[in-house]
């Protein structure tokens, strides 16, 4: 074996935004803004849909947890962004980069897939409107939300596992 540098990373050095010291401030805020907006937002799309009996439709329902995915999305990777734009230091552990990148895959994958379930849901909808309630019940909306769930869940824990397997240097 080839000598070398063995020595195992225990931190990642994040590059950010700018690097510019006197945009840090003014930045963090835009992002705080946005960040705040998207939580508000998606909060209230989660907390109207759950309340209101008239949005009890499979429509309703996955974009509720549409909202969800996209909640859990922004805060995976909004707070550590904002956090940086303060702190001199700018790194993460190794660990906290696998978690969160984790969580990244989780919701991105559990995002693509809720998509393609609300077209299947519209489709149903406008093709056969007639069976839409018997192919679209409230169990087979279940059903969906449950298996995008539980295939974004090990999606990310495989390929996570995967990228984090091999030795950083």
């Amino acid at each position: 074996m080839a000598s070398g540098n063995l020595t195992p990373v225990t931190d990642f050095i994040l590059m950010g935004v700018s690097d510019r010291p006197e945009l840090q401030i003014p930045l963090f805020f835009v992002f705080l803004v946005i960040y705040g907006l998207t939580v508000a937002g998606n909060l209230g799309i989660i907390t109207l849909t759950s309340v209101d009996s008239q949005l009890q439709t499979p429509m309703y329902f996955f974009l509720k947890h549409l909202a969800i995915i996209n909640l859990g999305d922004s805060t995976v990777i909004a707070p550590k962004m904002l956090v940086n734009f303060l702190v001199s230091t700018k790194t993460i552990s190794y660990y906290g980069c696998a978690a969160q990148l984790g969580g990244f895959l989780v919701f991105i994958v559990a995002e693509t897939f809720m998509l393609a379930v609300m077209a299947y849901d519209r489709y149903m909808a406008i093709c056969y409107p007639l069976l839409y309630m018997v192919m679209v019940s409230p169990q087979i909306c279940l059903l969906l939300v449950s298996l995008t769930y539980l295939y974004s869940l090990t999606t990310a824990l495989t390929v996570t596992s995967c990228v984090f397997s091999v030795s950083y240097c």
